[in-house]
């Protein structure tokens, strides 16, 4: 499945992505801020296309002009998610690599993925988290109408291995169609 935007492909990712991602995810300042580590070779980045971006509801994020992967943004449902929730509950993860930082690409994509998860998907709420640091993600969460519900502290994050303090907000499905109706 696609999902088009006004300037995006959402597309599942494919092994010739490999090269495209690992271009992006080698840069320390993007793996280590979403909370998984530097890639360290295109293999390695076939492998992660097909160990776990190759999931249900997880896309490359392209731009329309080339179709080549760029980032990534994904719904992990239920017990798929980081935060042990209910079946029609999702969580909402994203990146972009850094030449494409500022542009609101992300913000873009993540409000297709809230039509998708609410629309489509029939889910009452989409959870977001952004560790310490991490203002960009931060200002993304705050442009597409979620709000902050609490924060984890001191909790170990395995794919570092790093204590790691993490922001949770969240957007209802209620919510989301109100600012819908307010545009």
């Amino acid at each position: 499945m696609e999902i088009i935007t006004e300037r995006l492909i959402l597309r599942p990712w494919e092994e010739s992505d490999a090269e495209s991602l690992y271009n992006y995810a080698k840069d320390p300042s993007v793996g280590p801020a979403a909370g998984w580590s530097v890639h360290t070779s295109v293999e390695k980045s076939r492998e992660i296309i097909r160990d776990i971006l190759s999931a249900d509801e997880t896309y490359a994020v392209c731009l329309k002009t080339d179709n080549k992967a760029i980032g990534s943004i994904g719904l992990m449902i239920g017990n798929t998610s980081n935060l042990d929730l209910p079946n029609d509950e999702a969580e909402i993860g994203y990146w972009v690599g850094v030449p494409f930082w500022g542009q609101g690409l992300i913000p873009e994509a993540v409000n297709a993925m809230l039509k998708r998860g609410f629309e489509d998907l029939n889910l009452n709420i989409i959870w977001c988290g952004h560790f310490d640091g991490n203002t960009k993600s931060k200002r993304v969460q705050e442009k597409c109408g979620f709000k902050y519900h609490h924060t984890n502290k001191g909790n170990l994050w395995v794919l570092l291995n790093e204590i790691k303090t993490e922001h949770i907000s969240q957007i209802t499905k209620e919510e989301w169609e109100a600012k819908l109706r307010d545009k």
